[in-house]
This record gives structure tokens, sequence and C-alpha cells, in this order.
């Protein structure tokens, strides 16, 4: 099961670079490929507004 980014995202770009399999796209509001997603919890971890989360 990917993590999923919500609407608390502030687009701050903090998750971006810290996805190992750049999962990750920018938008509004972030959004992360689930097929490509590993459940690794870095973007998660980093996350400045607790955005990410496991559904």
């Amino acid at each position: 099961m990917a993590y999923v980014i919500g609407n608390d995202c502030i687009a701050c770009g903090t998750c971006l670079p810290e996805c190992p399999v750049e999962a990750i796209s920018e938008g509004d509001i972030y959004k992360i490929d689930e097929d490509a997603c590993t459940e690794c919890g870095t973007c998660a971890s980093v996350c400045p507004s607790e955005a990410i989360s496991l559904p």
C-alpha cells in the first residue's frame, strides 16, 4: 500500500528530493505514484505539515 499525500500538503517540495524512486510529482498538492512507491516512509518523515501517510 503506497503512501498518499493529503489536503494538508503545502507544496513546499521537502519530500521531492527524499524519495529514492522519484515517485512524487509536483502540483498544487503533490501526488505519489502508487505503482512506484516502495513504502519506505522517507517522504512522510520529512513532511513539515504531516500531510503524508499510509491510507
